[in-house]
């Protein structure tokens, strides 16, 4: 071959060079968005979403193969947090006049590293991983999303992307209010009493897997036709609340170490008393006012209103010898490292209700707008997962 290469140079022409061009980089792709706030008639497809761009160097730009919906996506398509989210988004109103449409739903993602950004040593294209989107980004029901590297964990190897998909979401919701918030852990829950009220939904299904992860004792609160399952999941008790009085059911039993509330409402009136008093105990909601007050009141009034309201009851509570405590989603990919590790030893497993295709995307907002799921609601962006 080098004997040929020499002869075509020395007869004076030179080798034919073909042309070769890079591939052209996509500038749009196919999404679900929103251009106002509403019901579920302002969810839209579009092939023409602006492909995510790496802006700053520890971002990675996912391929998402699957995606699940939770209640924050039906919150946030009324406009639910608008205020909040959209400060978050531009802090300093440096983009004036624009705004956040179109709006891509969607926190949950399972799929593959496509490329990195130069910061980005952890991870490499063809990584297979999951992540949860915070609430102030675009979200994942897209062909593509990026997220920051700090929000990304290798998806765990038992799972399909279907399944894991399934998990990111309520899992660091739990994680956060449990562990962050709670101060709960696998060398402190043995023994423990804890009650999960609303323990059927996402966030409650995680927690029942990881309090018995941590061999605590679980009491959890549904309605009867849950009850198989959250048994399954390990729980100890099971009481159901349309059964009788949910109050005077719990009093029955012995008082408890931690209560995580996914309910709200008129529950917190009643359900500190069910705690051990002056010990540590703990009451844990995920239901709070934060979010709706700046919606109500403007950034600097909810803010304050809120400051007040969490202070108060804080105070109030801490001289009946309680905790009180409120809990948000916190995206962690060190924290999904970690629950992954749980899911790969059998610990926890993702729980789902219903799979549909990246076509059906307004009928599973149907679905997790009818209520009663038993499980997460998925959806298969890349068919066969």
């Amino acid at each position: 071959a080098t004997g040929g290469r020499a002869l075509r140079w020395a007869s004076g022409r030179a080798p034919a060079r073909g042309l070769r061009a890079s591939p052209r980089a996509p500038t749009a792709m196919p999404s679900w968005v929103i251009d106002r706030y509403g019901c579920n008639e302002v969810l839209r497809f579009t092939r023409d979403m602006v492909f995510p761009i790496i802006h700053f160097p520890n971002e990675v730009i996912i391929k998402v193969h699957a995606v699940s919906l939770n209640p924050i996506d039906l919150s946030m398509r009324r406009g639910y947090g608008a205020t909040a989210l959209n400060m978050k988004r531009d802090p300093l109103k440096l983009k004036t006049g624009e705004t956040e449409f179109p709006l891509t739903l969607g926190r949950d993602v399972s799929g593959i590293v496509m490329e990195c950004g130069l910061g980005v040593s952890y991870f490499k294209p063809g990584d297979e991983v999951w992540a949860a989107i915070p609430p102030w980004k675009q979200g994942t029901l897209s062909e593509f999303v990026v997220a920051s590297g700090n929000e990304v964990s290798f998806k765990p190897k038992c799972l399909s992307h279907t399944e894991a998909a399934a998990l990111p979401y309520v899992g660091l919701t739990a994680w956060s209010a449990l562990k962050q918030v709670g101060g709960l852990n696998q060398s402190n829950c043995s023994g423990k009493r804890i009650l999960i009220l609303g323990a059927s939904g996402g966030v409650g299904t995680f927690a029942v897997q990881l309090m018995k992860a941590w061999n605590a004792h679980v009491t959890a609160v549904c309605s009867h036709d849950a009850s198989t399952l959250v048994k399954k999941l390990g729980a100890d008790d099971v009481i159901d609340y349309k059964s009788g009085n949910l109050e005077e059911q719990l009093k029955t039993l012995p008082l408890f170490d931690f209560i995580l509330d996914n309910v709200g409402g008129s529950t917190e009136k009643w359900a500190l008393d069910l705690l051990k008093k002056w010990s540590g105990a703990t009451y844990v909601t995920l239901v709070t006012p934060f979010l709706i007050n700046m919606d109500k009141l403007g950034v600097a009034d909810g803010m304050l209103q809120t400051g007040v309201t969490v202070g108060s009851k804080t105070l109030k509570h801490l001289l009946k010898g309680v905790h009180y405590r409120w809990a948000f989603f916190m995206p962690s990919g060190p924290s999904l490292d970690e629950i992954a590790e749980l899911v790969d030893s059998g610990k926890i497993q993702p729980v789902i209700d219903e799979v549909f295709s990246f076509s059906e995307v307004p009928k599973a907002f149907l679905k997790l707008e009818g209520g009663h799921a038993r499980g997460k609601t998925v959806i298969n962006v890349i068919s066969r997962q």
